[in-house]
């Protein structure tokens, strides 16, 4: 059988021509909009090109070439301003469309999901629902799940709550993208432990299949795209459905989309790898990555030209530096006063295109300073010691904005004058992250000491290091203030001391799981850095262990 793929290569050259009349048609429109001879000639031009694709069986590209149609055949003759977004996404989805033909063409091989981007953009457009990610994908959904052991408990209706809590917090990292793993570990856990819970409801699947899922898109390293935002939320709403009632039984769109994510993942994880096996999952031909890459091919510029830029600014202020310390040591030759000045004003420049204006406003109040400097009146020392302060600043800045960080540089954002301060609270906060590290490592490996003790049949050994540890992280949460959490880990501490190491009997598998939930949501907040920002909404999370802990019998504080 021909494919798609092969067969492009039998009608490229005049495809490719009816394209470029089509979009050519289509640009003379857009600047003489009352000639509805230009609009109709795009539109034919454009449904020649969708017929092609359709003999051919390019199943992606066809598809968006209906939607390029179907968003120009709706488009008026004498269209104004009101429809420049639609012209601008018809003519951005062209040129998107030839890139990929030109790709198929040259490789051979057919990778349609790396369209959708450019589809949904015009179903948007058309106020049409998007596709979804797993639209090209198909999967057995009916595949009856393995043999497992009985629930641990009944469904109590606390019990469900406080887990569908879990899973909300850990959610709001996910979506807020300031804690993504500690979030998704959370996730992942509060679902296993409502399949768990739920036993043999039908809602429990959606359960075991989002764990899976959640686990994947951690272990996978899977970027964190709206659309897999929107579907965890989306979870999440079926959740409380599911809590509601006995009989829910989950939506098969929903399933399909998780298991997407499963099978797109490259992941070793228990819970992946169970899934792989339950649906027979083949690997898929692409990675996340590589469809992020082809995405930007398609696209144009992204990411990496802002890291190119990036490292452009760190070379030049690794340059400043230089001239800086050639003045302060009084070995600068005459012309490097005027060249210091005409680099701070073209940084300044450079920085406030990229969005960085508290750093290009720092660089531009240095500059009438700079300006009286010469070979003949050297700056003075406190002088030097700003504008050095000043490009310390800077340097943080840029290297937010190369790792992609643009939308946190506001915390950071110093007035002109104050860098230093600015620059020693950021180095405070540091410090501060290292200690909360620190903690987070503490516990855990009392969740592995924990486990290991499960899994030995209560093997006391495994133990013997984690009150003192635990102990440990209790007392640098109060020496950042954070009693409230010191107080929790403690009461974890101690239940491990009195009820697992000097009882003679092991606690029950669900006691067990009520401290490893204490433990995960304490993880969660010492990761997230609720402890450094005060942050109300994560700082719930608190709520959450606490309940875990009033489970095990010991008393909290409200």
């Amino acid at each position: 059988m021909v494919t798609g793929a092969t067969s492009l290569g039998m009608v490229r050259d005049e495809l490719f021509a009816t394209m470029e009349e089509a979009e050519q048609s289509l640009e003379h429109f857009i600047v003489d909009r009352n000639n509805g001879s230009l609009l109709q000639q795009a539109v034919e031009g454009l449904q020649q090109v969708r017929g092609t694709l359709n003999l051919i069986e390019l199943a992606g590209a066809e598809l968006l070439a209906q939607e390029i149609v179907q968003l120009a055949t709706d488009i008026p003759v004498g269209a104004g301003e009101e429809r420049d977004a639609h012209l601008a996404a018809l003519s951005n989805a062209l040129y998107v469309l030839g890139r990929y033909l030109e790709g198929v063409d040259a490789s051979r091989q057919e990778m349609p999901e790396v369209l959708l981007p450019a589809i949904n953009a015009l179903r948007t457009a058309s106020e049409q629902p998007p596709l979804p990610e797993s639209f090209f994908f198909s999967a057995r959904l009916d595949q009856a799940r393995p043999e497992r052991q009985a629930a641990v408990n009944a469904a109590a209706s606390g019990d469900v709550r406080r887990l569908r809590q879990m899973y909300q917090v850990g959610l709001l990292g996910f979506i807020r993208e300031d804690n993504l793993q500690a979030g998704l570990r959370l996730m992942t856990r509060a679902l296993s432990r409502l399949d768990g819970v739920l036993g043999d409801r039908a809602g429990s699947r959606l359960c075991w299949i989002g764990a899976a899922a959640a686990e994947s898109q951690l272990e996978g390293q899977l970027l964190s795209r709206q659309s897999r935002k929107q579907l965890f939320s989306r979870l999440d709403r079926e959740l409380r459905q599911l809590i509601a009632s006995p009989a829910y039984e989950p939506p098969r769109s929903l399933l399909k989309e998780l298991l997407y994510l499963v099978a797109l993942a490259e992941s070793t994880g228990p819970l992946a790898s169970q899934m792989r096996e339950a649906f027979n999952l083949s690997p898929l031909p692409f990675t996340d990555h590589l469809l992020e890459e082809e995405y930007q091919r398609l696209a144009g510029p992204g990411q990496a030209v802002m890291r190119s830029l990036s490292s452009a600014i760190r070379e030049e202020l690794a340059s400043l530096k230089d001239t800086l310390d050639l003045i302060e040591r009084g070995a600068a030759q005459p012309e490097a006063f005027s060249g210091l000045h005409s680099l701070l004003g073209k940084l300044a420049k450079t920085l406030g295109m990229v969005g960085l204006s508290s750093a290009a406003n720092t660089l531009h109040a240095q500059l009438p300073v700079v300006a009286e400097w010469s070979h003949e009146r050297a700056p003075e020392p406190l002088a030097l010691q700003k504008l050095a302060d000043a490009v310390l600043y800077v340097e943080s800045m840029v290297a937010n904005l190369e790792r992609g960080e643009r939308r946190d540089t506001r915390r950071q954002i110093a007035q002109p004058g104050a860098e230093a301060e600015a620059f020693a609270n950021h180095q405070l906060t540091e410090a501060r992250i290292v200690v909360l590290d620190e903690a987070a490592a503490g516990l855990a490996l009392a969740k592995r000491a924990i486990t290991a003790y499960l899994e030995s049949s209560g093997e006391k050994l495994h133990l013997a290091n984690v009150p003192f540890s635990l102990n440990a992280v209790r007392g640098g949460l109060w020496f950042l203030g954070q009693e409230r959490a010191a107080e929790l880990i403690g009461a974890c501490a101690d239940y491990i001391q009195k009820d697992m190491m000097e009882s003679a009997q092991m606690p029950s598998e669900q006691m067990l799981e009520t401290l490893a939930d204490a433990l995960t949501s304490l993880e969660y907040y010492l990761e997230g850095g609720a402890a450094l920002r005060h942050d109300q909404a994560r700082a719930s999370v608190l709520d959450l262990a606490a309940d875990s802990v009033r489970a095990l019998g010991l008393p909290v504080a409200a």
